[in-house]
């Protein structure tokens, strides 16, 4: 009997610690999880760009990010269907609508304070539920052989007139043109908004895309087109076949075509990483992050921790860009003009 009992007290032994180490392995972070230290970036921003801050964040931190790349409504109306469900622990932009849409649907968690004092006020948003990671300027391409100086628009409104009938591009369908016209309805109120989408209704020629509205500039389809700046530096910076025969015109003034679009980023609330969330994006508005936009070939606009911008581009304290909080920008309604003038 003493020797059965000894064996059977040590099989339960061995037995105990067996249910130990399934119940230690049972509690283990897997890879993804909260501890793993692992975050998913819904991304809308240019897929260069967010790679290499994504490669310099990892490479500083240890911290692995997966990106999900996509458009900025794209992505947003996904964040928004999935809701508290979301696999996103960081959504980033081009423009700011879409960052605003997330807002509204009350899916952000607050940014540290530490990340927002690296931003300054003009590049974010009032509320302080994201920030901005970078901004590109609206600007209006020409081929100077069919447009001197003297005829070039003053103002983004007159290319309503009729004057410029058949004189202008503009990409209606991308998210960076919505973004213009949602800055005009925050500036100009939406009876005069409607009127310019009609006027542009009436003047304008439809290209897929910033980039080929400016190559059609560039081969003499067409005379101007409402477009970002970046399009043009980034051809430059290649072999400038598509922009050789392009010059670019800024507004300023304050005008609306002078509108300086924000690209966001923000920490979902539902993250289930969100000390690492936050830590990436404090990365991408710090020193680091944004010399990358700097010296990389994305020709955006730097905006946080007191960089420098590429020294090709016109200097952001140059643009006399109005004041608009990216906060208030209406990405539904400048839908449902868009819409009303036939525009989409």
């Amino acid at each position: 009997m003493t020797i059965r009992k000894s064996v059977m007290t040590g099989l339960a032994v061995i037995a105990t610690a067996a249910l130990g180490l399934t119940a230690c392995s049972a509690n283990a972070p897997a890879p993804g999880t909260a501890d793993s230290g692992e975050i998913t970036v819904y991304n809308a921003q240019h897929e260069s760009l967010a790679q290499e801050w994504v490669d310099a964040f990892t490479a500083e931190t240890g911290i692995k990010v997966t990106i999900r790349n996509g458009s900025d409504t794209e992505m947003s109306n996904q964040i928004i269907q999935e809701g508290e469900a979301s696999p996103a622990d960081v959504f980033l932009t081009e423009n700011s609508p879409a960052m605003a849409q997330v807002e509204n649907a009350g899916l952000f968690a607050d940014i540290d304070k530490g990340t927002l004092d690296q931003v300054p006020v003009e590049f974010r948003p009032s509320t302080n539920k994201w920030t901005g990671i970078a901004a590109r300027s609206t600007v209006f391409v020409y081929d100077p052989k069919k447009i001197s100086a003297d005829k070039l628009p003053k103002s983004m409104l007159d290319l309503a007139k009729p004057e410029w009938k058949g004189n202008w591009a503009a990409s209606p369908t991308g998210a960076d043109f919505q973004a213009i016209v949602a800055a005009l309805l925050e500036l100009e109120g939406e009876v005069a908004t409607a009127e310019w989408l009609a006027g542009m209704k009436e003047n304008f020629t439809a290209y897929k895309g910033n980039s080929t509205a400016m190559k059609a500039v560039n081969a003499g389809e067409i005379d101007g087109a409402l477009i970002y700046h970046y399009y043009y530096y980034g051809d430059q910076a290649k072999t400038g076949e598509n922009s050789k025969n392009v010059t670019s015109h800024y507004f300023k003034n304050q005008d609306p075509g002078a509108f300086v679009s924000v690209s966001g980023g923000g920490v979902l609330a539902s993250s289930k990483h969100a000390a690492q969330a936050q830590e990436f994006l404090k990365f991408v508005t710090g020193k680091a992050g944004q010399e990358i936009l700097k010296t990389g070939t994305s020709f955006e606009y730097a905006v946080g921790s007191e960089v420098a911008s590429n020294e090709k581009l016109v200097p952001l304290k140059e643009l006399q860009a109005p004041t608009v909080d990216p906060a208030k920008l209406n990405s539904a309604k400048v839908t449902e003009l868009m819409n009303k003038a036939g525009l989409l």
